[in-house]
């Protein structure tokens, strides 16, 4: 019996919760995200194992496909109310989880949530069979029901942003990076709070042409670089997590990555200085005659805090291929193992998964077709 009678006023019947009801309620007025935290690295996992089969493959459209399908699949199944504030197709029109689109459950009652999501964050690296590729996603749910969960996360308009990531100990340091500071500057900064030698410190960077002045600029400070090809978010991240060999991330990449990892920086005590980078005057002109902004926009350094707003905030990745963050799928046998990471910003606890998957048993829920396909 799910509610238990109380009595009757005016003729009227009034009945309690159940305790199972209470507790429910009580879970979701104090900590919401905990209602689906699970089956957010659930939604991660499947993104993941249904990229693998692409791997070294050639073909990042049909793996991001499938990542897209497997993920919407199961966050289909989560009760809430999601719509996706970062999505796939803004650089690149690929198939994928896009802006506006609404997913969840969307029963009545249920908690409201901005997504940010990619589905394969290093489409680039997976197609060529190299490292560096997670499935990700962030979930930020709205304090009380009048808030609108599109003010969680913000949609940054230009394609790329200028970012510069370090862990918690130089946040508490009581000494500030500035994006705009000469790097020797923020080197020594960032090298005193860690109680290093600026020739002790790894550097992440995207292995770009535009990069070029940065390596030259770190090397002539003897600092260590680790050049990437792809998949900025786990190397902006890097820097926060315990024994990553990462004390830095810095460079321009894609601004709906720095969204993204400003959630899973947030979650762990961190910061991620970031700002639009127009590629040249024709996107400048777009981005205040097509999308409104204002010089100030353009110019104004977001923190972590104005990336992800409020306190519940979960952030989840699995590794597909190995990255600073997290180890790759391995097979062996009849069997497969994924590394997955679930953060919550409100008690900064982080927690490691590691999940073994029997592949004679695993499905996986695809939204194409609303039912399960095995691995």
């Amino acid at each position: 019996m799910a509610n238990v009678l109380l009595g009757r006023a005016n003729g009227t019947m009034t009945t309690s919760p159940s305790p199972a009801s209470r507790s429910g309620m009580a879970k979701r007025a104090h900590d919401p995200e905990r209602l689906f935290d699970l089956d957010l690295v659930r939604c991660t996992e499947n993104g993941a194992l249904a990229a693998w089969k692409w791997i070294g493959k050639g073909n990042k459209n049909s793996a991001d496909y499938d990542a897209s399908d497997a993920i919407r699949g199961m966050f289909n199944l989560i009760d809430c109310q999601g719509i996706v504030r970062i999505g796939e197709g803004i650089k690149d029109e690929a198939p994928g989880i896009f802006m506006g689109e609404k997913l969840g459950s969307w029963n009545p009652g249920s908690p409201s949530v901005a997504i940010a999501v990619d589905p394969i964050d290093g489409t680039t690296p997976l197609a060529k069979g190299l490292n560096g590729s997670i499935s990700v996603l962030a979930v930020a749910t709205c304090d009380d029901p009048s808030q609108d969960p599109r003010d969680l996360f913000p949609n940054v308009p230009s394609h790329y942003m200028q970012k510069l990531a370090v862990g918690p100990r130089v946040v508490t340091s009581g000494v500030a990076v500035e994006l705009d500071a000469p790097l020797e500057k923020n080197l020594k900064i960032i090298a005193d709070a860690l109680g290093k030698r600026v020739s002790d410190l790894v550097a992440v960077v995207l292995d770009r042409p535009r990069h070029e002045k940065i390596i030259r600029s770190l090397r002539a400070a003897d600092c260590g670089i680790r050049l990437i090809p792809d998949g900025d978010v786990a190397a902006a991240i890097a820097p926060c997590l315990p024994n990553s060999g990462v004390d830095l991330y810095l460079g321009m990449g894609g601004s709906p990555e720095a969204v993204l990892a400003s959630a899973g920086i947030k979650c762990l005590g961190g910061q991620l200085l970031s700002r639009m980078a127009p590629k040249d005057d024709k996107e400048r002109e777009s981005l205040i005659e097509d999308h409104g902004c204002r010089p100030e926009d353009i110019t104004k350094i977001w923190t972590v805090s104005e990336m992800a707003k409020g306190d519940h905030i979960i952030f989840v990745a699995t590794g597909i291929s190995d990255s600073p963050m997290l180890r790759g799928i391995r097979y062996e046998d009849h069997s497969c193992t994924t590394d997955s990471l679930l953060i919550r910003a409100r008690h900064r606890t982080l927690r490691r998964i590691e999940a073994h998957h029997d592949i004679a048993h695993k499905t996986i829920r695809l939204a194409s077709s609303g039912g399960e396909a095995a691995l």
